[in-house]
């Protein structure tokens, strides 16, 4: 069919606006089809824009609209101009913002049209992730997905007016940089202009953020595009944006002040208006009650230290694992002492992912306890280890031995599954968390060093300074996490700013002087001309607007993500170059 010219027209309102106090208007509308039906005389055009959908209704006193409409069909692009109405009470839609009213076209042009779409634009997604992401300039017309962008505007806006109205600036940082690899591995871009050098795509503005503190600017922001080429999970991407911030002269507790009014005006979006001050934890009562340093605190099911009830067993595995400086730990589960073995089995291969090597249970019964544990463990070891967890008659204790990683993250997930399975988490409650008092460094066996817990430009505790040579793994930091629900959604800390304090946190970590000047030499100078006292935090928006969607993926809420394997199936990237591009840049591919 014969396409129309926009020409002199102008749209007037949304679809998704038409409502009652537009009665007897005569309104402009543009947009595409999202369902036509045809009863002959009469054709039925819902017209879907970001706002919603009217229904318009092509008549036999318009007969040239009528045969046009006959004609077009789901994602055909039209504008029509008609008279609002209201529907006869037999057939008003009260599922429809719209529903009361209908439009009747009086003219109508038809400004492109549309092949039938490899899938339904509908509110649900009816095609599987890969075909959405394939599609995705027709998976973003689904009003789930304007809704979780424009939720994202929302926020990003309700965070610029309440970091203005704070004094904070929004300044930019450079996004081609140098690469300081610490952590993640960075995306490199190489540079035409200099043979064999490369600039690198941001992991953070971390750096430039506390340059901006030493030359001055007190309070700065920006929301910030940052890369890291790492593997990728649901909350994962290659390419993800954060709320970055930065000031002079904070205590923890300034931060918090600032991040916890940010977050109040950000989730005022969806009418939640979280209490304030948040409620706090450190590290260590974080690890020892749920396992993990971001625990969902939603419902109950805590870890409980059962070690002592073990100290002198027989049963040489538990012995010999206490003995090595590893732990016994459990969680009480009430009423579930009726579990059947294949309930357990199932449970066992929780917490067989993370690394622990069986499930030991203690069902505590009338009458007595029945245990997986060998015959050898005396019934008094097993009711000491009950009374540790607090298990009562008809309660089941699940219990995992071995290294403080193994044991905490395998009950950790354990307790995770349990809140899903038996129903306990409170999904209309948002439980906002600081986590602080983090240990500044961690060893790894594999490659015998330490590493930073956060970056290596986090504080340490001013009454472990001492210790940073001595005993790096007792050393505490000044870093700090905020958690919703069981996601971290932020991680800052106050930051190094004196140069010799650097320099000896880059020693414990295993960084040379001449590694440190070749890196970070830059930063180490700026030291040296009156840096003062700096912190901040960097805010995970992908994860907040999840949370405030109520999504499951940041893809859902983010408008061109990549997939799981980091692919953009619609632009078909990453792809290959031409060899007088790999020239131009002295490249060459390596088979």
């Amino acid at each position: 069919m014969a396409l129309d010219q926009l020409g002199e027209w102008e749209r007037t309102c949304y679809c998704g606006e038409v409502d009652e106090s537009f009665v007897d208007r005569t309104v402009t509308l543009m947009g595409w089809v999202e369902t036509r039906r045809d009863l002959g005389n009469l054709i039925f055009l819902d017209l879907r824009d970001r706002e919603g959908v009217v229904q318009c209704v092509a008549s036999p006193g318009r007969p040239g609209v009528l045969e046009k409409a006959k004609k077009v069909r789901s994602e055909f692009v039209l504008a029509v101009e008609g008279k609002v109405v209201r529907r006869g009470e037999e057939v008003i839609n009260p599922s429809l913002k719209t529903g009361m009213v209908e439009v009747q076209i009086s003219h109508l042009r038809v400004l492109n049209g549309s092949e039938p779409p490899p899938f339904a634009i509908t509110e649900a997604a009816s095609a599987v992730e890969e075909t959405r992401l394939r599609y995705r300039f027709l998976d973003l017309r689904r009003s789930s997905m304007q809704r979780n962008l424009k939720l994202r505007h929302q926020a990003t806006m309700a965070t610029r007016r309440v970091m203005d109205s704070m004094g904070f600036l929004e300044i930019e940082t450079p996004i081609l940089t140098r690469s300081t690899p610490e952590g993640a591995r960075d995306y490199l871009v190489p540079s035409r202009l200099y043979p064999g050098q490369f600039y690198a795509l941001p992991q953070s503005p971390q750096i430039f953020k506390q340059i901006l503190m030493i030359s001055g600017f007190d309070k700065y922001f920006q929301i910030v595009k940052c890369f890291r080429d790492e593997d990728l999970r649901a909350d994962r991407q290659p390419e993800f944006t954060q709320i970055d911030i930065e000031m002079s002269f904070p205590r923890p507790e300034t931060v918090y002040r600032v991040v916890e009014k940010m977050l109040v005006e950000i989730f005022k979006v969806i009418d939640v208006e979280p209490g304030i001050p948040f409620k706090r934890m450190t590290y260590d009562e974080a690890m020892n009650r749920f396992g993990t340093d971001r625990p969902d605190t939603r419902f109950g099911l805590e870890l409980s230290d059962v070690g002592e009830a073990f100290a002198e067993t027989p049963f040489n595995v538990f012995r010999k694992i206490l003995e090595g400086g590893g732990m016994v730990k459990g969680i009480r589960v009430s009423g579930k002492a009726g579990y059947s073995r294949k309930e357990l089995d199932l449970l066992g291969e929780v917490v067989g992912r993370y690394g622990a090597k069986g499930l030991a249970w203690i069902k505590r019964q009338e009458g007595g306890f029945k245990s997986s544990l060998p015959k050898v463990v005396p019934e008094a070891e097993l009711s000491a280890a009950c009374a540790k967890a607090g298990a009562e008659e008809g309660d089941i204790v699940l219990m995992v031995a071995g290294t403080f990683k193994v044991v905490h993250d395998s009950l950790a997930a354990l307790r995770l599954h349990l809140g899903q399975e038996l129903d306990l988490v409170e999904k209309d409650r948002w439980d906002f968390l600081w986590v602080y008092d983090f240990p500044l460094f961690e060893w790894d066996e594999e490659t015998r060093r330490y590493y930073s817990v956060h970056h290596p430009f986090t504080a340490p505790a001013p009454q472990d300074l001492d210790k940073i040579e001595s005993d790096p793994g007792a050393v505490r930091s000044l870093a700090y996490d905020v958690v919703l629900n069981g996601l971290e959604i932020g991680g800052g800390s106050i930051r190094i700013h004196q140069e010799d304090v650097q320099k000896r946190v880059f020693t414990a970590l295993g960084i040379s002087p001449q590694e440190a000047q070749d890196r970070f030499g830059f930063l180490l100078e700026a030291l040296r001309y009156g840096a003062p006292p700096l912190g901040g935090i960097a805010m995970g928006v992908d994860r907040i607007v999840m949370l405030l969607a109520g999504a499951t993926s940041i893809r859902d809420v983010m408008a061109f993500p990549k997939t799981a394997r980091g692919v953009d199936l619609m632009c078909q990237a990453p792809s290959q170059v031409d060899a007088k591009q790999l020239d131009e840049l002295h490249i060459q591919v390596k088979e």
